[in-house]
């Protein structure tokens, strides 16, 4: 997977626009992406991640896990979310969200490009995650 990535915001009353159609149409330059996929890291802080995430037809993200909750809104295209033998399809303004730490993986039904946002756990609270099969 191509990755872009900001540095940390400074601190979390800071605020930050962005111009999705403008992301999408930059990470379009940036092909060919490794196994069909690129992701741009818009906004990272401490409790917080706004992804932007593009993927080519067919392209497929291996089953993971995020310790935060997240939610996913699909910006382009089509995409599938598999979560526990479960298929939620997505389409164009489709908003999707999942709790921490659930095994799922995600596929492209068409050329697509979503919004990935985290709710990131603070370190107590990461530690405390049972992790649902992940690690010990």
């Amino acid at each position: 997977m191509a990755v872009d990535s900001v540095k940390e915001v400074a601190t979390q009353g800071d605020s930050a626009q962005f111009d999705l159609l403008n992301e999408i149409a930059d990470a379009e330059k940036k092909k060919p992406w490794q196994s069909g996929v690129y992701a741009k890291t818009l906004d990272k802080r401490a409790d917080f991640r706004a992804v932007l995430i593009s993927m080519e037809r067919g392209a497929r993200m291996k089953e993971h896990h995020t310790d935060g909750a997240i939610s996913v809104q699909v910006l382009k295209g089509a995409i599938r979310v598999n979560v526990q033998n479960q298929a939620y399809e997505l389409r164009v303004a489709g908003l999707f969200t999942l709790g921490p730490s659930i095994k799922h993986d995600v596929e492209a039904m068409e050329d697509s490009a979503f919004l990935l946002t985290i709710s990131w756990p603070t370190s107590e609270k990461l530690r405390s995650l049972e992790h649902r099969g992940y690690g010990s």
